[in-house]
């Protein structure tokens, strides 16, 4: 599946102030390890095989919870880090005073390379035992295929390395001149191995951290298919973000691919999007999503236009930007491939009567484009009713109770059909702006 920067920012998978999802996939034990999941995400499964075998992993950390090693830290990894990266420093064997004078001396004239060697040799014996026991999981009858491969690759670069065991074994009373000798080897053994099996380490942390995520969050794993049939149908789907979500039951397929929302201003058009993208865009991931049940088919991409901004260097306006949006959104459902493509209130930047005439304009175009699963937000509700005979459409609407008194409540309940509900005024009518506006005129005009 392919996303781009602005996809992510609209379904708040990443943002700069307040929580996002991201923080709620990350339960990674390393920096290492968060990167990985960064890149996953950035990254994710380009192809419905590669997406299996990643959910299988994820499913195997779900089910086998003491199967992963909490021997190495963070602060394992770091420090093996500037470890290694001391080496080029170091040309000869130790020798001379510094074996001679041995640990006693050395903690008075020496105390910070003495901690440093210790503690360096100390971190790189964990990580090996935490390589040893990932290894020991190769014997597991049910181990995924792709955990399979990434283990016995562990398992092969220890066997290749002896130095790497007798680190490993070393007792703890291990006298500092023996250290010495070890830590020179060891920078220059095995270097590109500990780099390598951090490499893979990563991965495997990325991965549990999907399993931890899904079980903590009480996410359920998706049915995921093939792309050959267009299907999206979710059970109680919501948005994992908010604290009291409403849930959703939603259905796509060939037959009808297209979704008109409509309804007021603030009453769930925009969340239940991002709700749809979220679950979407974590089932492609190969974890868990924020639904009692969820089938998908695999997609190529998710497009959204929500969230869109002027360019005041460039001098763009806010429609232009608009229009650069859905050029893009067009670029990309040129591809036979499906895409899921979440549009909200289309055309803000100009007024009525052009944001009707270019909403039903590109939606007359989208209908052309029946392998893609679309879902289009707006006040405009005269533009649903251009459409209503259309039986690849489905009309669903945000329902808004409307008191006689002026009053309104938003139900967040997604209801069939089509809403003309209007509370603009209502609403500048409740904030008083018009009192405020109206107050102390006599003043002003008498100074």
């Amino acid at each position: 599946m392919q996303t781009d920067k602005t996809t992510l920012q609209d379904l708040s998978f990443i943002r700069s102030g307040g929580e996002d999802i991201f923080q709620l996939m990350d339960h990674t034990v390393t920096q290492a390890g968060r990167e990985a999941l960064r890149l996953h995400l950035l990254n994710p499964p380009q192809d419905y095989e590669t997406l299996q075998s990643v959910q299988a992993v994820v499913r195997y950390f779900v089910l086998h919870s003491d199967a992963w090693s909490n021997i190495i830290s963070n602060g394992t990894v770091i420090l093996l880090e500037q470890f290694f990266e001391t080496a080029d420093h170091i040309a000869l064997p130790p020798s001379g005073l510094e074996l001679v004078l041995g640990s006693f001396f050395q903690k008075i004239l020496n105390k910070d390379q003495y901690t440093f060697t210790q503690f360096s040799i100390s971190h790189l014996a964990d990580f090996v035992r935490g390589c040893n026991q990932f290894a020991a999981l190769l014997s597991e009858s049910d181990l995924p295929e792709l955990l399979r491969q990434n283990i016995q690759t562990i398992k092969d670069e220890l066997e290749k390395h002896i130095l790497a065991q007798e680190i490993a074994d070393l007792p703890k009373d291990t006298p500092y001149a023996k250290l010495v000798r070890i830590a020179y080897r060891a920078r220059r053994e095995l270097k590109s191995m500990v780099y390598r099996l951090i490499k893979i380490y990563a991965l495997l942390d990325c991965w549990h951290s999907m399993a931890v995520a899904t079980v903590s969050n009480r996410w359920n794993f998706p049915t995921l298919m093939p792309s050959a049939e267009i299907l999206l149908s979710g059970t109680a789907l919501f948005h994992p973000l908010l604290q009291q979500p409403i849930a959703y039951n939603i259905h796509f397929d060939s037959a009808r691919n297209f979704l008109f929302l409509t309804g007021a201003n603030m009453s769930g058009k925009t969340t239940f999007m991002r709700t749809l993208g979220v679950a979407s865009l974590l089932a492609h991931l190969g974890m868990g999503v924020p639904a009692a049940s969820f089938q998908i088919s695999f997609m190529e991409g998710i497009v959204t236009n929500m969230h869109i901004e002027d360019n005041l260097i460039l001098g763009e306006s806010y429609f232009l930007a608009e229009i650069k949006r859905m050029k893009q959104t067009a670029e990309k459902i040129q591809s036979p491939k499906t895409h899921i493509v979440l549009m909200d209130e289309l055309f803000k930047g100009t007024n009525v009567h052009d944001a009707y005439e270019c909403t039903k304009a590109v939606v007359q175009r989208l209908l052309l484009h029946k392998n893609h699963i679309m879902v289009l937000s707006t006040h405009l509700y005269e533009v649903a009713q251009e459409f209503n005979h259309r039986k690849e459409i489905s009309f669903q609407y945000f329902e808004t109770d409307l008191s006689h008194q002026g009053d309104y409540r938003f139900t967040y309940q997604l209801k069939d059909g089509i809403s003309n509900d209007r509370i603009g005024y209502r609403i500048l009518l409740q904030e008083k702006v018009l009192e405020l506006l109206e107050a102390g005129i006599g003043t002003s005009q008498r100074t």
